[in-house]
């Protein structure tokens, strides 16, 4: 029997006695309520508490570091109603490659309005501290090699650094083509080539990094923010979405008959959500296969390119308005940066417009991954013979993870909404620092999914194009429902409203 501490933890976790050395080791069984861990010793040791405990450390020294340097006359200024300057003073130890034209070295360098010419590079080496220190203790806490951590994730970095200098050339940027596709395929290429050395595998820990990242994430979808829209952007994306999941699901099942029900879920989810995030969690609460969380993350990743190029373009050229053009990126484009790049062309209207729908989509993040987990543990592998699954069930099975990612919502936006100064006191938090640590998890996560992803075994997945087809047929029908949507609440219900709101 292959043993599991936690389901959600890494496949390189799962320890496997000598009598079932033929068991895959990519098949996760969950072990029987009493040879489960206590709450407590899970909390000390699987990855998504230590994703929360990880996200909760950089969150609290930012804004404890945002606290301190903050103005002493901060409430008069507010009072006074004038402009509220609050800085970060972390902002220069945590940074990324920036943009360049014809060389890769300037990518580390940038020059300000007055012609001042600033680096990088400490900023870069900061968050390669910062997260390798931090990462390096929460492994040794959780009981596994620190040591092995540290001598494979200064290759990861690098690798997650050359992904970022791709995505910053003038002429890719110019293209949308995002740094996650790059550390995509920095990952696939070394890993369908030469292979992946087994030294680096213990740095390659994928969900640890987008997990930490998504708990990051929630500090940034603030409630208040969420609901400027009000009731038009939660019908976009509050009562499309959950329809496109559940008829894709449906359409996968009845239809194309794919025997992966989870593969089937995961696309699902990717493609009517939110994209990768959605993927991560709702694969988390099904169990699915890393090779299954691969190919659903590629497909999202592809057609977001293509469709934040071709939709702002179809929207121009039937001169569709601002609003509602923004309200159907929002509602459609899987990346949550895809958004805001495609909402941008439209122009400041289109942007907010689209950047708030995604936004209260995201929400559904956690959502999803709970029904899912729900469904999961009651319909798919319930035994027949067994009695019906209790609350004690899903709760073992639900991502814990998520719990971090909605708690930061929350108190994140208890912070911007009652502290004084609080807009200006969160923004500097998340703007200064905690945003580009996001955006390094992610990215070195997308370096990990591609270190560990082989297209052979992959091939098994793509058995009679059935998952293209798939996000081809759900994608299309999130697009007109959600078309439909947005002009029925943006230009008929609630017209005059967002007409005062967004002149």
């Amino acid at each position: 029997m292959v043993m599991q501490k936690n389901p959600y933890d890494s496949p390189d976790e799962v320890s496997q006695p000598n009598d079932t050395a033929a068991v895959p080791s990519d098949v996760v069984v969950v072990p029987p309520p009493s040879q489960r861990p206590s709450l407590w010793t899970d909390m000390r040791t699987s990855e998504d508490w230590w994703a929360i405990w990880c996200a909760a450390i950089l969150l609290v020294v930012s804004f404890a570091a945002v606290w301190v340097s903050k103005p002493s006359d901060l409430a008069e200024q507010v009072a006074a109603n004038e402009t509220v300057k609050v800085s970060n003073p972390l902002k220069p130890y945590v940074a990324k490659p920036g943009s360049w034209k014809s060389t890769p070295v300037d990518a580390f360098y940038k020059t300000d309005a007055d012609g001042a010419v600033s680096t990088t590079i400490p900023g870069t080496l900061g968050a390669y501290a910062i997260i390798g220190l931090l990462f390096a203790l929460a492994t040794q806490l959780r009981g596994k090699s620190a040591v092995a951590f540290l001598t494979a994730f200064p290759v990861v970095f690098a690798l997650a650094v050359l992904a970022y200098v791709l995505a910053g050339q003038a002429v890719v940027k110019a293209y949308n083509l995002e740094y996650a596709l790059w550390a995509l395929l920095v990952g696939l290429i070394i890993s369908n080539t030469i292979g992946t050395p087994a030294f680096l595998k213990p740095a390659a820990i994928t969900e640890f990094y987008i997990k930490t990242g998504l708990v990051l994430l929630g500090a940034e979808v603030l409630m208040s923010r969420l609901l400027a829209l009000g009731v038009p952007g939660i019908f976009v994306a509050w009562v499309v979405t959950p329809i496109v999941l559940v008829s894709t699901y449906i359409f996968g099942q009845k239809v194309l008959k794919m025997s992966s029900k989870s593969l089937n879920m995961v696309i699902a989810a990717d493609m009517s959500v939110c994209g990768v995030s959605a993927a991560i969690a709702t694969a988390a609460a099904c169990k699915a296969k890393k090779e299954e969380l691969s190919l659903a993350i590629g497909m999202s990743l592809s057609f977001t390119v293509v469709m934040m190029v071709v939709l702002p373009a179809i929207i121009k050229a039937v001169g569709m308005d601002e609003v509602l053009g923004g309200a159907w990126l929002g509602g459609t484009i899987d990346s949550t940066g895809a958004v805001a790049a495609a909402g941008a062309v439209l122009g400041d209207r289109g942007l907010e417009v689209a950047a708030t729908v995604k936004m209260i989509q995201n929400i559904l993040i956690g959502v999803t991954a709970f029904f899912v987990a729900i469904y999961w543990v009651t319909y798919v592998e319930r035994d027949p013979s067994a009695p019906r699954p209790g609350l004690s069930e899903v709760w073992y099975r639900f991502p814990k993870f998520v719990l971090g990612f909605v708690a930061m919502s929350v108190l994140f936006s208890v912070l911007y909404t009652t502290l004084v100064g609080g807009p200006e006191l969160v923004d500097a938090v998340i703007g200064g620092s905690t945003k580009t640590l996001r955006g390094w998890f992610f990215c070195l996560a997308f370096v990990s999914i591609g270190l560990e992803t082989n297209f052979r075994q992959l091939m098994p997945y793509f058995k009679g194009g059935k998952p293209l087809i798939l996000y081809v047929c759900g994608q299309t029908l999130n697009l007109c429902l959600t078309l439909f949507m947005a002009w029925l609440m943006f230009k008929v219900i609630f017209a005059d409203m967002i007409t005062e709101m967004v002149p």
